[in-house]
Formats: C-alpha cells, sequence, structure tokens
C-alpha cells in the first residue's frame, strides 16, 4: 500500500511573544522583551506550509493551544473572573513570570509535540504517536495534555492508531518528543534513532553550561510505546548542548538514507555512524567544528532545516534565510546539494519570527507516514490544501493583533480575541471541543 509522509505544522498562535522562557535556547534568550507581531508570524507559517504543499510534499496543520491557559494559573492559586486572574497572575512575584509562562505560543514548534512511528515499522501495525511530556520546562509541559486530545482528535480511529498519554512527568523520564528523534530508511529498513542528553539512573558525561533536557530513560519508554524494533539510542553532545543545541534537530537532520549532522551532534558520533551503516546504505555529510562552528550553525539553524523527499524522489532542502546570510552555513547546504546524491536543491524561507524565538523549520513540524487507509481514516479537516490556505489565512488576517508587548499579556480582550479565535479554529479543522473552555 501507498504510504506519504506528512508534515504537520502548528499554526502560531495568538500569544506568539518573546518572553525569553526556555534556558539553553540561545535565540529565546537573546531576543527577550522584543515586541511581537503575532499576525506576520502566523502568516510566515502559511506561507512555509503553503511553499511545502507547493514542492508536491504532504502538508497538515496542527492548531495552536488556548493561552493564557487559565486553567493552570487557577491550579497555581490565582483565583476569581478571568480579568482577576490576569490581573493578578500580571502582578505576582517574579514580575509577572506566572503569566508569562502560561501566556507561551510555544505549542507552534510541534516537532516536540509527540514522537511518531509509522505503522510500517511498530510491532502491531498501528501508527504510534506518543505526545511529549516536556517537562524539563515548565511553559512547554503545560503542552502535553492538550496535544494528547488534538492528536486524539484527529487520529480517532483506535484500530489504526494508538495515541498513547504522555509519559508520566519529572526529571527522570523527561521527553522533548521529535525533535529527538530521527526515523531514516532505505527500501524496507528503518532505524530509528532516539538521541538523549542525560541518563537519570547512570553515569554520563554532562553539559557544563546549559541544561540537557531528554533522558534516556524516556527515550528507551518511547521506543517501548511505539514498538519499536532494534532502536539506536546516542547521546547527544554536551558541547553541542552547551552551544545552544537544547534539542538534537538543531545539530542534525535526517530523511530516508541521508543525514546531515554536525561532529558536536552526538558524543560518539563515528561509533553512531559506523552503526547506521551496518544498518541501512546510508549517505552522511558531516560537518565539522572547523568547517561550521556549533555557535554559528545554533545561530543560523542549517540543520534545523526540512530534508524533504519530492514526488520525483529527488531531495531539497528547505533552510531559514538565515542560513543563507551565514556563509558558513550556506557553504555547507550548498556543498549537500552539490555532492551528485538525493539532495539536488536548497531553497531559502522567510521564518524570522519563528527563529528568533529559538525555531527553525524543522521545529514548526511534526513528520508523519500514513498510508492511503490511515489517511482515509483521518475525518478533521487538517490536511493543507488551497480552500484550507484561503481560510486559514483569512482566519488569521481577521483575528490575530500586529503588534504585542509583555503587558498585553494580562489584556481581558486579548485573552477573549483569542478564545474566540480558537473556537472558530475548531470548527473550521473539524476538531470538536478540545480546549479547556470548549468543555
Amino acid at each position: 500500500m501507498a504510504t506519504r509522509e506528512f508534515n504537520f505544522d502548528g499554526i502560531v498562535g495568538p500569544t506568539h511573544s518573546y518572553a525569553g522562557l526556555s534556558y539553553g535556547n540561545v535565540a529565546s534568550q537573546k531576543h527577550a522583551g522584543q515586541v511581537a507581531n503575532p499576525r506576520r508570524a502566523a502568516l510566515q507559517g502559511l506561507a512555509k506550509m503553503r511553499f511545502v504543499r507547493d514542492l508536491g510534499v504532504g502538508q497538515a496543520v496542527l492548531p495552536p493551544h488556548e493561552r493564557p491557559r487559565l486553567s493552570t494559573l487557577r491550579r497555581l492559586g490565582f483565583q476569581g473572573s478571568d480579568e482577576a486572574v490576569l490581573a493578578a497572575a500580571a502582578s505576582s512575584e517574579g514580575a509577572g513570570q506566572a503569566l508569562r509562562l502560561c501566556s507561551s505560543a510555544s505549542a507552534m514548534w510541534t516537532a516536540n509535540a509527540a514522537t511518531a512511528i509509522p505503522s510500517s515499522d511498530a510491532v502491531d501495525g498501528r501508527l504510534h504517536l506518543v505526545p511529549a511530556n516536556l517537562a524539563a520546562m515548565f511553559h512547554r509541559a503545560i503542552e502535553a495534555d492538550v496535544t494528547a486530545r488534538v492528536l486524539r482528535a484527529i487520529f480517532a480511529d483506535g484500530r489504526r492508531f494508538a495515541v498513547h498519554d504522555p509519559l508520566p512527568g519529572g526529571e527522570q523520564f523527561a521527553d522533548e518528543g521529535a525533535a529527538n528523534h530521527a526515523r531514516l530508511h532505505a527500501g524496507g529498513a528503518a532505524a530509528h534513532l532516539f538521541a538523549w542528553g542525560r541518563s537519570a539512573y547512570g553515569e554520563a558525561p554532562s553539559p557544563a553550561r546549559y541544561p540537557a533536557r531528554q533522558t534516556l530513560e524516556a527515550s528507551r519508554a518511547v521506543a517501548r510505546l511505539g514498538q519499536v524494533g532494534a532502536p539506536l539510542f546516542a547521546q547527544q553532545h554536551p558541547r553541542g548542548i552547551d552551544a545552544g543545541a537544547f534539542h538534537t534537530d538543531v545539530l542534525a537532520v535526517g530523511n530516508a538514507n541521508v543525514l546531515l549532522l554536525h561532529e558536536l551532534a552526538f558524543l560518539d558520533v563515528d561509533a553512531l555512524l559506523a552503526d547506521l551503516r551496518r544498518r541501512l546504505p546510508i549517505e552522511i555529510h558531516l560537518a565539522t567544528e572547523r568547517e561550521l562552528p556549533a555557535e554559528v550553525a545554533v545561530a543560523a539553524y542549517p540543520f534545523n532545516s526540512q530534508l524533504l523527499t519530492l514526488p520525483d524522489g529527488s531531495m531539497c532542502i528547505v533552510a531559514p534565510v538565515e542560513s543563507r546570510e551565514e556563509p558558513r552555513a550556506r557553504a555547507f547546504l550548498e556543498r549537500v546539494a552539490a555532492s551528485g546524491g538525493p539532495v539536488k536543491a536548497v531553497h531559502w524561507l522567510d521564518v524570522r519570527d519563528s527563529m528568533q524565538n529559538g525555531g527553525g523549520p524543522a521545529c514548526l513540524r511534526q513528520r508523519i507516514v500514513l498510508d492511503d487507509e490511515e489517511r482515509a481514516a483521518v475525518e478533521a479537516r487538517v490536511f493543507f490544501d488551497n480552500d484550507l490556505d484561503i481560510e486559514l489565512t483569512a482566519w488569521v488576517t481577521r483575528h490575530y493583533r500586529d503588534r504585542l508587548e509583555a503587558r498585553d499579556l494580562a489584556d481581558p480582550l486579548l485573552h477573549r480575541e483569542s478564545l474566540a479565535a480558537l473556537d472558530e479554529l475548531t470548527r473550521i479543522l473539524r476538531l470538536g471541543p478540545v480546549y479547556d473552555f470548549q468543555a
């Protein structure tokens, strides 16, 4: 049966802002306090979806989350009407940090939403989706339950799909989703690479500057839930994490039998590549620290590009314009495209509003492989076609603000605007009630 990979991109949320919440994410911290333009950010995201769709690649969408999330603020002890909760959280300790945490639009980076294991690779023949608990960061951890609801609304047929609960929380089983997972394959053989930054129960080298988020124990649990045979587990290089590669997809990207990576993506990179070569006929493009310093790669995000298979079987790279503007990053990507292998072209896209918060093209999408019957079993209107493109563009233009400062997060009108937008969006996407306020 024919299969097709779909890129499920997150729609940027109405409260897109620059709060600097993600320690270890260099861009997030660098741009903290910057005035945001949610409308422009969302339209940039839709433009990327449109571009990928027009390449002939499968494209779909995932909705943003309810923000500010008042149910979380109430669990933190803020009481009264919605307006009273917002006002109290805005004036709370840490200069209103609780409100900023509960207002983050970070669910737009759907590479962290879940880990997807295609039905062809799972023992029971079902597509498995494991929503990430994102336990390392509070503003992301509050996404997990709604992500599970959304995925269950889309992949509702239990005969074909298994949407698991997120892993139980806590630092021992901290899971960051597909940003630390890569599926490589050639013909019928597939290799699932699970990256991890620290071991909860064993000794492993640790970064000195920034925290390692994903645990080995979480990666093993996700592989078990996804019923993956013979998974690979590789430790992120501590020096790469300290350079700002908080997730593996900041320094590595793979597709089919092609892998692009930096030598500081993994701790024992030579052993990993030797193992991959034993499993698959794989083409590897390795950037050295001399050719492309890790700090430069983190700033320009050449590895956080989308590596896509086109209808004719060739591949292309969809990279952020920052990689074109950085000579060493551009030279590496152009070297890959000129190598004579499957990758034939590099396309440069403007997703600056996402990049300034630390998320490039690869962060904005979750890769899910569906066969024809699985595709037909999805009743939600999430597959990106011309009509949905037009409707979502009009929806964003109608509902989103073009300027947002930190103080605006306490505005009750912004909250009401956001709820109205999301309520309409669930009707557009035919998802049913997935948000707290729709319960």
